[in-house]
């Protein structure tokens, strides 16, 4: 089918973000996104308080056509290129992500309160008497998933608890249409754009320690060798024991030595039978194994970039992978049971075309690579262990990765590739992704 466009009814970019210039007395704000290739003239009285070479946001008066140049007119002044967090300006106002709260969300939130009322309690499983705790970067504020294993018969019992944000956020609702319309939380080094106010984000969705928190649980039973035999979903109410580090639990796992009571030390060393039991599974379904090392960008007292240094991942990090990788996978075959539409995560197999790519580069290398009709998951690790003790390694890694489609979310399921997965959904962070608290709803709905 083909077609033309006759008319616009709504612009998508009402705004730009870049460099104010005055040019023989003409002002121009030349854009800080390098899609946005016109530059806008400023009217004389258009151009408010900037100066020249300052940040600016220009609201577009008239859009650019074959013949006229864009036109605008500063509606907010960012300041000197200089200034600290001006980079994170520049990109919240060049995306266009939103970051003031309406005034009926502010409303909404005045409502909700500091702390979970006893009605909302009513009806819902107790689990404050279990030791649930979290497990979190140390920079971390929100805190969206809880976990407790314990032995059960030849393998173990895992709870895993995440933080029941429809509860507060019912659809339809100011809140609701405001995190529709962000998505996500948007995470810079220096700050983040909440999907939620800071009262739940922070507060009341927040599974802080010593608190009463309203929670969707997954209860788990998984076999020795790292299956889940049995799951089942239930409304809770939780209180966490202990906010604990990736760092201060890895330190646990190599010297058995911490100043955190025995429940606490007891669950951790369960969490850590469990951990490799699930990793063998992993293994044993053959999911992708690229360990690329994370980056942080780390930044001076001017807010400007100082360093961008590797974090290591170690055994606190992958225990709590694995743990929400279940969850998600029995949230999916909970809706996939029911027949509830929601979205699930796919990860789509190779493209064809950019796997032959990949293939011709690493045939060159003088590697064995399958064709691309029949590449699976556990070829890719294979091809990591051949190359992992050579020089090049990281860079065949990235070519890689580069190889593989980006997971999606869909209501269609195809699966997970990369994971070595047939049904997957993210379930876990509905404080900051809005398809979690999606999926959350569906759950809630059947139970």
């Amino acid at each position: 089918a083909e077609g033309r466009v006759v008319e616009v009814l709504e612009r998508g970019v009402t705004e730009i973000a870049g460099q104010f210039i005055r040019e023989r007395g003409i002002g121009v704000v030349v854009p800080d996104n390098p899609r946005i290739s016109h530059r806008m003239l400023i009217a004389k009285g258009e151009a408010g308080k900037a100066k020249h070479g300052e940040m600016v946001v220009a609201e577009i008066l008239d859009y650019p056509t074959e013949h006229i140049q864009m036109t605008g007119r500063v509606t907010e002044v960012l300041g000197s290129p200089k200034k600290k967090g001006i980079a994170t300006d520049l990109a919240i106002h060049s995306h266009g992500i939103p970051t003031d709260w309406p005034n009926a969300v502010t409303a909404a939130v005045g409502k909700i309160g500091k702390s979970v009322p006893t009605a909302a309690k009513k009806g819902r499983e107790d689990f404050r008497q279990v030791p649930l705790l979290t497990i979190d970067g140390a920079d971390a504020r929100d805190f969206d998933d809880a976990v407790y294993c314990e032995p059960s018969g030849k393998g173990w019992r895992l709870l895993v608890a995440i933080a029941d944000v429809g509860h507060y956020v019912s659809q339809g609702t100011a809140l609701d249409k405001e995190a529709v319309k962000r998505g996500t939380s948007v995470y810079f080094p220096d700050r983040v754009v909440p999907m939620l106010p800071e009262a739940l984000s922070n507060g009341l969705c927040s599974l802080n320690p010593k608190v009463d928190r309203l929670c969707l649980v997954c209860d788990m039973r998984i076999s020795a060798d790292g299956k889940v035999t049995r799951a089942s979903f239930a409304d809770g109410v939780m209180r966490s024991v202990a906010r604990l580090t990736y760092s201060e639990v890895s330190e646990f796992f190599d010297t058995r030595q911490s100043k955190r009571p025995k429940v606490v030390q007891t669950a951790l060393r369960n969490l850590l039978d469990l951990y490799r039991a699930f990793a063998r599974a992993r293994q044993r379904r053959g999911a992708i194994e690229l360990d690329l090392p994370q980056t942080r960008i780390q930044l001076d007292k001017e807010g400007a970039v100082e360093r961008i240094s590797n974090v290591p991942r170690n055994d606190a990090h992958r225990l709590i992978e694995e743990c929400m990788i279940a969850a998600n996978v029995q949230a999916a075959k909970f809706l996939r049971r029911h027949r509830i539409p929601s979205l699930y995560r796919v990860h789509a197999r190779p493209d064809p075309d950019r796997f032959d790519e990949l293939r011709q580069y690493l045939l060159g290398l003088g590697l064995k690579v399958p064709h691309p009709d029949n590449v699976e998951p556990r070829q890719f690790n294979q091809l990591l262990q051949q190359v992992k003790d050579r020089p090049d390694s990281q860079a065949i890694s990235m070519a890689m990765l580069r190889s593989l489609m980006q997971a999606e979310y869909t209501p269609q399921n195809i699966g997970h590739f990369g994971l070595a997965l047939d049904a997957y959904a993210h379930f876990t962070s509905p404080i900051r992704r809005y398809p979690d608290l999606m999926v959350h709803r569906a759950i809630r709905h059947i139970i």
